[in-house]
């Protein structure tokens, strides 16, 4: 057996710990070869590759980014670009793919899979935003991150009675804020799948801070949404992959905050901080396992297929499953009952 493995998409903790482990159960146990090829789907379509074994991967459990280099080139950008996959395969005696990527990645592995080239997806995203698994991992690394920035910034905030404004990352799910804003004791939280009202937001501040000296942290989740009509919103630039490039929700809020109660506010973007460094112990575990569950997979034959958590429990579910048009968003029930009870009122 020989697999061909790639990161795509934007970097995330863990993924060296998803390559060790396919290399170490694919070599020693199913008696196979993997090829990695750098910065994901260009390696593939440029031949830029690396043969990996288990001496390749010591040492890289414990790090951050990727071996291998990661980027957003997909196959379909090109015209000739499915063909030169093909090539691939034949070129280097593949049985398949093994795909490691978020929402993006994953359709185009799906794309590929009906188009004759045998993929295998692992979920990774720290957004946590992929149908068909509970979670993703660098997920729970992000969450770390965020949490321990929040608990910081209670004492200078306390220290000032400031408002602190707090914007994470997620893209167009509040998984990160919602489990952060709790976690860290946040006053409030706002993430994309509840629209906020600017003036209820600050109503409830107000009140906080009446006779008190309340600081407060406020959660803003990079993608969340006003009621419309409520509050100007900026205009987000679309990048070269049609993404759009999310971030400044927190500044504005922080200004309206300021402008309308009168209450000093200071505004933290994490940003990149939350998707570098060392993963969790969760994480390396959880991407162990999913590289474990790809080699499996791959010496089965179940091509077409997607790695996946439920209920504590490594899956196969079909490529399909993760290929929605919606990301998989906070869970509604969780944010209005164990969430928000602890926001301001």
């Amino acid at each position: 057996m020989r697999v061909g493995v790639l990161t795509s998409g934007g970097d995330c903790p863990g993924l060296n710990a998803v390559i060790r482990a396919l290399v170490r159960k694919v070599e020693r146990v199913h008696h196979g070869e993997i090829v990695g090829f750098r910065d994901a789907w260009r390696g593939v379509l440029e031949d830029d590759y690396v043969p990996l074994d288990v001496e390749r991967c010591r040492g890289i459990l414990p790090r951050g980014g990727t071996i291998l280099g990661t980027s957003r080139v997909q196959p379909y950008q090109r015209d000739d670009g499915v063909d030169l996959v093909r090539a691939a395969i034949e070129r280097h005696r593949l049985d398949g793919f093994v795909v490691i990527g978020g929402d993006g990645s994953l359709r185009a592995a799906y794309d590929l899979q009906r188009d004759g080239i045998p993929c295998i997806g692992v979920p990774k995203t720290i957004d946590n935003d992929i149908a068909a698994t509970e979670l993703s991992f660098g997920f729970d690394t992000a969450l770390h991150v965020a949490t321990a920035a929040i608990d910081r910034l209670h004492t200078t905030a306390e220290a000032h009675d400031r408002v602190m404004v707090v914007e994470v990352m997620g893209r167009h799910t509040g998984h990160i804020a919602v489990r952060a804003g709790l976690a860290g004791g946040a006053a409030m939280t706002l993430i994309p799948e509840v629209p906020f009202d600017i003036e209820q937001v600050c109503a409830a501040i107000e009140r906080r801070h009446a006779g008190n000296d309340y600081a407060s942290i406020v959660v803003v989740a990079e993608g969340a949404l006003p009621v419309p009509g409520t509050m100007e919103m900026p205009e987000y630039e679309v990048d070269r992959f049609g993404h759009q490039r999310l971030g400044g929700i927190g500044q504005r809020i922080g200004e309206e905050i300021e402008g309308r109660t009168g209450i000093e506010t200071r505004v933290t973007t994490l940003g990149y901080i939350q998707r570098g460094g060392t993963p969790t112990a969760f994480d390396r575990v959880l991407a162990s396992r999913y590289g474990i569950a790809a080699a499996d997979a791959a010496a089965a034959g179940k091509w077409g297929s997607m790695v996946a958590l439920r209920s504590d429990q490594i899956v196969l579910v079909g490529l399909e499953e993760a290929e929605v048009d919606e990301p998989q968003g906070v869970d509604i029930d969780f944010y209005e009952t164990v969430a928000k009870p602890f926001f301001a009122r």
